[in-house]
């Protein structure tokens, strides 16, 4: 009777373990309804405690001179529970609902951007980027969240313009182009180029993915870069970093001396790196070792393959994304869901290309990973956002309806019938 049962296991084995098997399990999970709402979870999860470690790793030396090393880390654990439970609210709340508050967010957003310029607003680096309206705890950073201003208002707009047929004519754009590169015109008063960038190349993905004309984006992307070369003719110290970055042995200890370290960095830590913890351009030699710079420190330590983990998992959301606005069922969702990826996507891509010196130094944060408490709320609400948009995928939306206690009981009576 065993000699019997054991070929049998064995050949049941064998053809679990088979290609076939793989494939066809792969295809089955890549098919499920709720594959891209558990991959987008999976994704944000191990970035999101990625970044948590590497924060503590980077930040140490620097909080440690203060008295905690781990100042910075729990704070930024604070950050990331609150912003998961805000993440989580938002993924629940009905497409109605965000429709509604389009209009009043995208007003909020250029209020608190206005605020800036007056005696609320806090200068940080060169930069009039932040806001306190009293205690230091107060303080945030209003281009953050006018990131989700944006991608709300947006689709709202342009979703209302595609049902009445109104995108066909370059006039019908006009008024979604004049409201979100305002946001752009009040980013760049704060001297956040960087930011700026960032938030014209996410309108300028949305409008591709809305189907603006491209005379229209040829239009508007010759005008942006007229924009950005009489900012760097007016403003030195901006056309000082071009002719660091174009020369590399140009005023070593001064525009050259951080993206020359993050490249020492990144070389130094080889394959896999020199150990968790081991980084030596976090000892004060690296500014910015936890927030600007936090991808120097990631292959210093995890080396290469760390590295390119990070790279891969922005690689992740940005196919799930893409995959999620594919199965929406309404523009608006499909719009959401292409804002989201390509605010994380172009920021994720900035950070590495200046942390690799392949573009000039441009302040911006590693999406989920750098330390920033407004960087990271923000994120993780636009997070809830995707998720959402996951939830709302017709397949997804019965697949969740069916696990419910209300869609289990209508399931089982229907089942009896």
């Amino acid at each position: 009777m065993s000699q019997t049962i054991a070929p049998v296991a064995e050949a049941t084995e064998a053809t679990a373990s088979s290609p076939t098997s793989a494939k066809t399990y792969l295809k089955a999970a890549f098919d499920h309804p709720l594959f891209s709402y558990r991959l987008i979870i999976a994704t944000v999860a191990v970035l999101l405690s990625l970044g948590l470690l590497m924060v503590i790793s980077s930040s140490s030396v620097l909080a440690g001179y203060a008295g905690d090393p781990y100042y910075y880390g729990k704070r930024q654990l604070l950050f990331a529970i609150a912003g998961l439970a805000l993440g989580w609210g938002v993924s629940r709340l009905p497409e109605g609902f965000l429709k509604a508050m389009a209009w009043p967010a995208l007003l909020l957003a250029v209020a608190l951007l206005v605020l800036t310029q007056t005696s609320l607003g806090v200068e940080q680096g060169g930069n009039l980027n932040w806001l306190k309206f009293g205690p230091e705890w107060t303080r945030f950073q209003p281009s953050e969240f006018a990131k989700l201003a944006i991608i709300v208002w947006g689709a709202n707009d342009l979703a209302w313009r595609h049902q009445h047929r109104k995108l066909t004519d370059i006039r019908h754009w006009l008024i979604f182009i004049i409201m979100t590169f305002s946001i752009v015109v009040l980013v760049v008063a704060q001297k956040d180029q960087g930011t700026a960038m960032v938030i014209a190349a996410m309108i300028l993905v949305i409008m591709v993915a809305a189907g603006a004309a491209w005379r229209l984006l040829i239009a508007l992307g010759t005008l942006a870069a007229i924009g950005v070369t009489i900012l760097i003719i007016l403003q030195p110290y901006r056309m000082e970093r071009i002719w660091a970055f174009l020369n590399p042995s140009l005023d070593p200890m001064g525009y050259n001396l951080q993206p020359t370290r993050s490249l020492y960095a990144l070389a130094s830590g080889g394959w896999f790196g020199r150990g968790l913890g081991g980084s030596l351009q976090k000892w004060g030699m690296l500014a910015g070792a936890h927030t600007d710079y936090i991808f120097a420190i990631i292959g210093e330590e995890l080396g290469v393959f760390g590295a390119l983990a990070v790279v891969a998992l922005f690689a992740v959301l940005a196919c799930v994304g893409i995959r999620i606005a594919n199965r929406s069922a309404t523009f608006f969702s499909r719009t959401v869901a292409i804002g989201v990826v390509s605010w994380f996507v172009v920021q994720g891509f900035v950070n590495i290309a200046v942390a690799l010196r392949l573009v000039p130094v441009m302040g911006v944060t590693l999406p989920m990973v750098s330390y920033g408490g407004s960087s990271l709320l923000a994120n993780l609400l636009a997070v809830g956002l995707l998720v959402g948009c996951a939830r709302r995928e017709p397949a997804a939306a019965a697949a969740l309806a069916k696990r419910a206690p209300g869609g289990r009981i209508t399931t089982f009576v229907r089942a009896r019938r």
